[in-house]
C-alpha cells in the first residue's frame, strides 16, 4: 500500500473555481494530506491518456473521478476505458465507471420493483414499439412520469395525464386520440398532445446510444417536495428537502425550475435514512454488485402504503461526480478522506 490517492478533473466548466479545480475537489486533497496520505489532482484529456494511465497505474493505490458528464468534449468512452483498465490493474476506482453507469442509469429502477424502493408498476422502453404497446396501457391506470436516460434539470422529464372525457377502464390500451396535458420538469410548461403524437414525439428520447425511457406512476405528493440523501459510504451525511415552485402544474424539484431547498441533517429523516441503509446491501446487489459508492446521494418522493401512512419511493440514484460544496464548513470532506483510506486499507488487508 502507498497511500497515494489520485482525483482525476477534466479542464473547464462552471463547476469550477479561480484555481481551476472543482471547489470540494481540494479541500478531501487537504483532508487526506492532513491523515498522512499523498493525494494530488491531474486534469484528464484524451490526448494525454496514456501519459496519465502510466503515472497513476505506477504509484497510486487509488482513483477518484470529480468529472462531470458532459465536460469531456469527444466523450466519455476513452476516459471510462482508461478508469476500467486502471482497476484491472488493481487500482482501486471510487467509483469503477461502470458502477457509475449503473447505478446512475434510469433503468436502475427497474431492477429494483421487488424490493420496498420502486412500485412494481415501474417499466423501461428501448424502442417505439415497445412504448406504443405497454405505454398506453399503463397511462389507463393512473398518471405517468416518463423520463428519458439522457438530459439534465428536468430535461425530458414528463408529467403525463389523460384530459379526455370518453370513458375508460384501468387495463384499457388507450386510443391514439387520447388527449394528453403533458408537462415537462424542466420548467414545468404544459404541452396538449394527442396519445399518438406523444409517443412519436419521444421517440427522439429512445434513439441512440443510452436511448430510453423510464416509465414510473406520478407521485402526487411530490408538491411537498423531494428528498436528497447525500451519502458518503454507507453513512448518510445530509438530507436536502426539495420543494416544486408554488405555481399550478409545478412538479419539477430542481433549483432552475424554482424549487425551494432545505438541508437538514440526517437525524431530522429517521424512517428514510433508517429504509435506505436497510436496503443498501440489495440495492447494490441488484444494480451490478460494484462497491458502495465514495460520494452518492438517493432521491425520494413521498406516497401513501395501503394503511395510508407515509412511505417513500426511490426515483434515482447518482454517483458521477457528486457535489457538496455547500457543506464543506460541516467537515465532509473529512468524512470522505476517513472513507478513502478505510476502502484502501479492506482492498490491501
Amino acid at each position: 500500500m502507498n497511500k497515494r490517492v489520485v482525483f482525476i478533473e477534466a479542464p473547464g466548466g462552471s463547476d469550477k473555481g479561480d484555481d481551476g479545480h472543482r471547489r470540494d475537489t481540494m479541500p478531501m486533497v487537504e483532508a487526506l494530506r492532513d491523515k498522512g496520505w499523498h493525494a494530488e489532482t491531474l486534469f484528464y484529456t484524451d490526448d494525454k491518456r496514456d501519459e496519465i494511465f502510466d503515472y497513476i497505474v505506477k504509484d497510486f493505490d487509488a482513483y477518484i473521478p470529480r468529472v462531470n458528464p458532459g465536460s469531456i468534449p469527444s466523450g466519455e468512452t476513452i476516459f471510462f476505458d482508461m478508469l476500467r483498465e486502471l482497476t484491472d490493474r488493481g487500482v482501486i476506482g471510487m467509483p469503477h465507471p461502470d458502477a457509475m453507469i449503473g447505478y446512475g442509469a434510469k433503468d436502475a429502477l427497474v431492477r429494483l420493483t421487488d424490493t420496498d424502493l420502486v412500485p412494481d408498476d415501474t417499466f423501461s422502453y428501448y424502442d417505439l414499439a415497445e412504448l406504443k404497446e405497454n405505454f398506453p396501457v399503463a397511462l389507463s391506470r393512473d398518471e405517468r412520469v416518463l423520463k428519458q436516460n439522457r438530459g439534465s434539470t428536468g430535461e425530458g422529464i414528463w408529467r403525463v395525464a389523460v384530459v379526455d372525457d370518453r370513458p375508460y377502464e384501468p387495463g384499457d390500451s388507450l386510443p391514439l386520440d387520447t388527449a394528453l396535458k403533458c408537462t415537462e420538469a424542466v420548467d414545468n410548461h404544459v404541452e396538449m398532445h394527442t396519445l399518438g403524437e406523444f409517443m412519436d414525439f419521444c421517440n427522439q428520447y429512445l434513439v441512440g446510444d443510452g436511448g430510453m425511457l423510464l416509465d414510473m406512476p406520478f407521485m402526487p405528493r411530490i408538491v411537498e417536495g423531494e428528498v436528497r440523501i447525500l451519502l458518503v459510504g454507507p453513512d448518510p451525511v445530509f438530507v436536502v428537502h426539495k420543494k416544486p415552485a408554488d405555481e399550478e402544474d409545478a412538479f419539477s424539484a430542481t433549483l432552475f425550475s424554482g424549487a425551494k431547498y432545505r438541508y437538514d441533517d440526517p437525524s431530522d429523516w429517521p424512517e428514510l435514512t433508517e429504509l435506505f441503509h436497510d436496503n443498501i446491501g440489495t440495492v447494490m446487489t441488484k444494480l451490478g454488485g460494484w462497491d458502495i459508492p465514495l460520494i452518492w446521494t438517493a432521491d425520494f418522493m413521498l406516497d401513501y402504503d395501503e394503511n395510508g401512512e407515509d412511505k417513500y419511493v426511490l426515483g434515482e440514484i447518482n454517483c458521477s461526480c457528486v457535489g457538496f460544496t455547500s457543506h464543506l464548513d460541516r467537515g465532509i470532506q473529512d468524512q470522505v478522506a476517513d472513507q478513502v483510506i478505510s476502502v484502501v486499507e479492506a482492498h490491501n488487508s
